[in-house]
């Protein structure tokens, strides 16, 4: 019995031993992998813009007065030198009146100064009056003459604020707004129209901060307008020195050295392709490949069949790509399932 026990013992420990022979250790997973390749990149972005007019300007009285006549309404062309509002001048003339007045009054007293001035210098040269009395005389002709030159003086203000009664354009362009009805009363540099000069047009865009620092003046783009097709090469002229305090954006102004005549309006929409210039050596990676720890950015090298993670700095984004540093050409890099790695683990490549 006990023989029996023993062999059946025997057959079941070599049979356990065989089958254990048998089991094969797991392979290594497959890693989706990219080798590393220096190239030249370029980055294009699109955005939405608006044409404006270069040069905007509020207009408004140098006084104030009841505006009895306008001209133009919004979206009136006109012509530099053109009427397009008028104050009720009767107060003005009114006040140039008083002013001429006091002119000639002051004149009459600088005569009789002059007079006096003249007539006790020759009695003084004969002897007949003191130098004293002499020094009162020219005291009271030079304060003559201060009055009479300030009379002259607030009478050309007069003068000119008669002139000012009346509104004319700057320069060439459009009314684009009105802000003043006829009947009202208007302070002096309160804004009554807005005139939009059309000799030189620009575009405007709002560029996401995370993106502005691709812009440079001077940098050329395309641009192309949604109502006509017309595609135009355009000159970054401007770029804000502060983000919107609500949009958190930059504007941009183009200007338009190449507009087509005729064709382009005031506030039509245009989409404008900005390039950023070429970036030589540059490395582009799938986003996938960068896996993220905090606020650095590590990638996962394949090397000898094992995995390690290499530091890079992501210099910027493209769609579902990044553009890094910290890598070498030949590099191989794996870029999909990084959160399912660890370090020094064995891979295979596909």
């Amino acid at each position: 019995m006990e023989r029996k026990f023993f062999a059946g013992m025997l057959v079941a420990g070599i049979l356990f031993a065989g089958c254990a022979k048998d089991v094969e250790p797991p392979k290594p997973p497959v890693v989706k992998v990219q080798q590393v390749k220096l190239s030249t990149a370029a980055q294009e972005e699109n955005y939405s813009g608006v044409v404006r007019g270069r040069y905007e300007t509020n207009l408004s009285f140098q006084v104030g007065g009841k505006i009895i006549s306008r001209d133009v309404q919004t979206g009136s062309r006109v012509r530099a030198g053109e009427i397009l509002m008028t104050l009720d001048p009767k107060d003005i003339v009114e006040q140039s009146h008083s002013a001429s007045a006091q002119v000639a009054s002051a004149q009459a007293q600088l005569q009789l100064a002059k007079s006096n001035l003249d007539r006790y210098t020759e009695l003084f040269k004969s002897e007949a009056i003191a130098a004293a009395v002499l020094e009162q005389y020219k005291t009271q002709y030079y304060a003559a003459k201060a009055a009479y030159d300030a009379a002259k003086a607030q009478a050309q203000q007069s003068q000119n604020a008669l002139e000012y009664t009346t509104l004319t354009a700057n320069a060439d362009g459009v009314i684009s707004n009105v802000n003043a009805e006829v009947g009202q009363v208007v302070a002096a540099g309160q804004t009554v129209l807005t005139l939009v000069q059309t000799a030189e047009l620009e575009v405007v865009v709002n560029i996401p901060e995370n993106k502005i620092s691709a812009v440079q003046i001077g940098q050329r783009v395309s641009i192309n307008f949604w109502a006509n097709n017309d595609v135009v090469s355009g000159t970054v002229r401007e770029i804000s020195p502060m983000a919107d305090s609500a949009s958190r954006t930059f504007a941009v102004k183009i200007s338009l050295p190449e507009l087509p005549p005729n064709r382009i309006q005031l506030g039509m929409t245009a989409n404008v392709l900005m390039t950023a210039e070429n970036f030589p050596n540059a490395i582009i990676l799938p986003m996938s490949a960068i896996y993220q720890t905090g606020d650095v950015a590590q990638v996962w090298i394949v090397d000898d069949g094992k995995v390690s993670l290499r530091k890079v700095e992501v210099t910027a984004f493209d769609g579902n790509n990044v553009r890094v540093r910290g890598l070498k050409s030949g590099d191989i890099v794996v870029v999909a399932g990084v959160h399912k790695l660890r370090d020094g683990q064995d891979v295979r490549t596909n």
